[in-house]
């Protein structure tokens, strides 16, 4: 995977995390299938209906499955049962590996922020267990802000926290929602296709 850094004075960088620096989004999308399958789906989640929310925060991707399969489910309980099946498979998680040089890279250099969908407590974990919590002293999750992604919100609070103006940070994304985020927001980006080996 090459990245294609787009021309500009860059003063900070904002990084998703799933499917961006650690590869999760094959195991988010396992457990994913498997909540959903206990919440009374009866196929297999769709690949690519998945793929397109990335970034999005969970309880509303969780909200969009539903309404998208037509089931009455409860948001909240999918929410905590997906994401304790995510737990159990994460020690299968891997680096991408040119964002996470990219960011060794410009560590102690400029600022670097995660801005994930992802709930607070599973970000800090995957950044731990990755041992990368300590390139990013600045970590926005849902529970941040009031609206996630494709909001600009999480990436103009990760800007004002970093003490950065938005125009003078760089985002990598690996989904739509984040893009869309990140053009919302007044700053260019990156797209990490994570799909491609």
């Amino acid at each position: 995977m090459k990245l294609i850094i787009p021309a500009g004075d860059f003063a900070a960088y904002i990084f998703d995390l799933d499917g961006t620096l650690v590869d999760t989004m094959p195991l988010h999308f396992r457990a994913w299938n498997r909540a959903m399958q206990l919440a009374g789906l009866k196929e297999e989640l769709s690949e690519d209906l998945f793929y397109s929310l990335g970034g999005m925060p969970t309880l509303r991707v969780a909200a969009v499955f539903a309404k998208h399969y037509g089931l009455a489910i409860d948001v909240d309980k999918v929410f905590h049962e997906k994401e304790a099946l995510f737990t159990e498979m994460m020690a299968e998680m891997k680096y991408i590996d040119p964002v996470v040089a990219f960011a060794r890279e410009m560590h102690g250099r400029f600022p670097l922020s995660v801005a994930s969908g992802g709930p607070r407590v599973v970000v800090h974990h995957t950044l731990q267990l990755m041992k990368l919590a300590h390139l990013f002293p600045v970590v926005v999750t849902p529970e941040d802000v009031t609206h996630g992604k494709p909001s600009p919100e999480m990436f103009l609070l990760a800007a004002t926290k970093m003490g950065v103006p938005p125009e003078k940070c760089l985002v990598f994304e690996d989904a739509v929602p984040g893009i869309q985020a990140a053009e919302a927001a007044g700053m260019k980006w990156v797209h990490v296709d994570s799909r491609i080996p």
